[in-house]
């Protein structure tokens, strides 16, 4: 089975592309946001293909996994005419929570008969409004990175990308009085300079951008994870986090509630009781690598590939039969 989707999430396909089907990517001159083509900075298996707009035209597509509003009709027009939904059977993935007027946030395939809405997690099909279109959930699943949790640095790791631009959507504002209690190493794109714009010391607060392999490296060494985010979808870095071995400190706001267990971690909507938290991390390490090894078991057991797999496996039969 031939599966077309857009390369637009790189923890997330990584997952998807373990199963067993061959995935169409397309690519373009350039490697634009629609021709982003394999990862790079991700291990893609072999069963992964670059194709170009041109190539898809004749290229047989049994599945068109969608995953932002207009690539209905860039299929459309890539594929010669073969409509996703109608001609070629389609998935339309939802990787986000609703922004805007939430809770009354339409999505934009709602009202639709002719696809299936797929939502990441829970939290997010429930704010969303898909009217009349027909709903799933598949949560995530992780290829898992092994327990390498050391928590050798007492530091906190937090991994967010663009954090000065998305702000209080992850909990940048939050970072200062948070960075008071434990310092701070801060990963992903769009991370340099970050101490400064909060006006913190740059020992309380470094910033890198790693490839993933490194990233998850970097984790463990670190004592704990921070997920400070206010408002977006369950971010992959807190169940790889977990997978490593990393207790978690984080906001009870969206998913997060549903995916950090008591005894893996501190849940809270008081930030004062993250910091406190995490200042017992500091002066007990022995108790954090206790709350990283439950953590691990929880995402184990409802993260997991074979589980993520297994419930794609099975939507895909039923849509494309």
């Amino acid at each position: 089975m031939n599966i077309l989707l857009w390369h637009v999430h790189g923890s997330w396909t990584t997952a998807f592309v373990q199963g067993p089907y061959t995935y169409l990517v397309p690519v373009t001159p350039g490697r634009g946001p629609d021709g982003l083509g394999r990862a790079r900075t991700f291990t893609w298996p072999s069963s992964v293909r670059e194709v170009t707009p041109e190539e898809l035209r004749d290229t047989r597509v049994d599945l068109v996994l969608l995953q932002r509003p207009h690539e209905s009709a860039l299929a459309e027009r890539w594929l010669g005419g073969r409509r996703p939904g109608r001609d070629v059977p389609a998935v339309y993935l939802e990787h986000n929570a609703p922004d805007g007027d939430v809770p009354d946030t339409r999505h934009p395939c709602a009202g639709r008969d002719d696809l299936t809405l797929v939502h990441v997690t829970h939290f997010n099909r429930l704010f969303w409004d898909c009217g009349t279109t027909r709903t799933e959930v598949i949560e995530h699943g992780i290829v898992d990175p092994g327990h390498r949790y050391s928590g050798r640095l007492a530091r906190a790791a937090v991994v967010v990308n663009e954090p000065v631009r998305r702000a209080r959507y992850t909990g940048t504002d939050l970072l200062p009085a948070l960075a008071e209690a434990v310092p701070l190493d801060v990963f992903g794109m769009g991370t340099d300079g970050l101490a400064g714009h909060l006006g913190l010391p740059a020992d309380r607060c470094r910033t890198a951008d790693l490839p993933q392999s490194e990233l998850h490296t970097a984790l463990a060494e670190r004592r704990m994870y921070l997920h400070p985010v206010r408002w977006t979808s369950l971010g992959l870095s807190l169940l790889e986090a977990m997978h490593l071995g990393l207790p978690v400190l984080a906001l009870a706001t969206t998913e997060a509630v549903e995916a950090v267990p008591p005894g893996a971690g501190t849940l809270t909507t008081r930030p004062d009781v993250l910091a406190r938290a995490a200042r017992r991390y500091l002066h007990e390490p022995e108790a954090a690598a206790a709350d990283g090894a439950r953590a691990r078991q929880a995402a184990l057991e409802r993260y997991g590939l074979k589980r993520f797999l297994a419930d794609w496996e099975r939507l895909i039969t039923e849509v494309c039969s």
